[in-house]
């Protein structure tokens, strides 16, 4: 069946599923009320929390990498052949400097996975992104022990690599004939080049009001961190006048422009599949600490001693749950405090920061369901056994 048949016909289906959820579920129940008013609270609380600093900061980073980024630099680098060392170093570490959450490191995987870096990179810094935020693993140290956080740590940074480079040998060919295109088409895409200098500049201040404006105090830990917090405005606003001058100094008119419309081409790829995710993700498991559809005590009873399907179902559940950054600790917090083992909840903070059900989705629209399913498997399986060893140990 050809593309264009398709497309109706998958619209078809989609109606067809709206109808049959209009017509058999009870929405008058109380249950099914309470999680549809969970999704939409839940939706307010993503708009409210993350799409304006977190997301909006992130698109224009993205488009900026699309328009402005050399692509035979992201090819050296990043791409199927770059040196191993180096591209998976820079991806594993990533999350340290950017500290952000699942959907907000998207834009970002979208960029420099549309400009060439070879799929393993690529997932490397997907995974790492939102799963080495420095002050995360130093509050787990704090909250759980130090064994938890160093564990936590370690995983993060050993499942990138691991991640990564079983994404690229399992799709090797496919990634050798992306990367071949892109070597073929990229003289005709590159723009008038500025300095070295001036590009670090242009993109660090963007990167630098992504990162203090999202800045989160250190909740009782470090006064270093709760000075950087109380003046993260100050120093994002400092950041905000360096990108303004870069912009109007640096690029002309057509090249602000292209820059924009870059933006706006990621947000409308993405915004509608978060959005949605976000919504079934707040129908069926509902805000941290509240029930949904899904009660909070049946996951919960799920999660004790440290058996095989203990630890999967904390990483499957991780892996759909939405955490905002910095939010997993609290509930892992109070699941240890109804009895979760040690090994799942290292498996839950191995899986669930670095994915949610909304990411997933707009994963797959970049990558396609099959590497999608891929990477989503070689998460919850190595947290899954992670856990089982971490909690053996314990």
């Amino acid at each position: 069946m050809s593309g264009k048949a398709w497309t109706p016909n998958r619209k078809l289906l989609y109606l067809a599923g709206a109808f049959l959820a209009a017509y058999f579920i009870p929405w008058g129940a109380p249950r099914v009320t309470s999680a549809v008013q969970e999704a939409l609270l839940m939706l307010s609380e993503y708009a409210r929390e993350h799409v304006l600093l977190c997301l909006v900061p992130a698109l224009f980073i993205a488009g900026a990498i699309t328009v402005f980024l050399n692509q035979q630099a992201v090819l050296r680098y990043l791409g199927p052949d770059a040196n191993r060392v180096t591209a998976y170093g820079v991806a594993s570490v990533s999350g340290t400097i950017l500290a952000v959450c699942s959907c907000t490191v998207l834009p970002i995987f979208k960029g420099i996975y549309k400009k060439g870096a070879g799929l393993g990179p690529a997932t490397a810094f997907l995974y790492s992104g939102p799963a080495i935020n420095i002050l995360a693993i130093v509050l787990s140290a704090k909250v759980f022990g130090w064994r938890l956080g160093l564990a936590r740590a370690v995983g993060a940074v050993l499942f990138s690599v691991l991640i990564g480079l079983a994404m690229a040998l399992i799709f090797r060919k496919e990634d050798e004939r992306r990367a071949a295109d892109a070597r073929l088409f990229s003289g005709s895409q590159e723009k008038p080049s500025r300095g070295l200098g001036q590009m670090i500049v242009y993109m660090a201040s963007m990167i630098g009001i992504l990162v203090f404006v999202n800045w989160a105090g250190s909740r009782g830990g470090s006064a270093l961190w709760d000075a950087i917090h109380s003046a993260k405005w100050w120093i994002s606003g400092a950041f905000a006048l360096v990108l303004a001058y870069t912009v109007i100094r640096w690029f002309d008119r057509d090249e602000r422009i292209e820059w924009v419309v870059a933006t706006r081409d990621f947000a409308l790829q993405i915004l509608p599949l978060l959005f949605g995710g976000v919504l079934v993700a707040g129908f069926l498991l509902g805000r941290p600490g509240r029930d949904a559809l899904i009660p909070g005590a049946w996951i919960a009873g799920l999660l004790g001693g440290n058996s095989l399907l203990a630890n999967l179902f904390a990483s499957v559940a991780g892996a759909l749950m939405y955490f905002a950054t910095l939010t997993e600790i609290p509930i892992v917090q109070g699941l240890l405090g109804s009895g979760m083992g040690q090994g799942p909840a290292l498996a839950l903070l191995l899986a669930g920061p670095s994915l949610s059900l909304p990411s997933i989705l707009v994963i797959a629209g970049e990558l396609g369901w099959k590497k999608t399913l891929t990477y989503v498997g070689l998460v919850v399986a190595l947290s899954t056994l992670a856990g089982l060893a971490f909690g053996a140990a314990a």
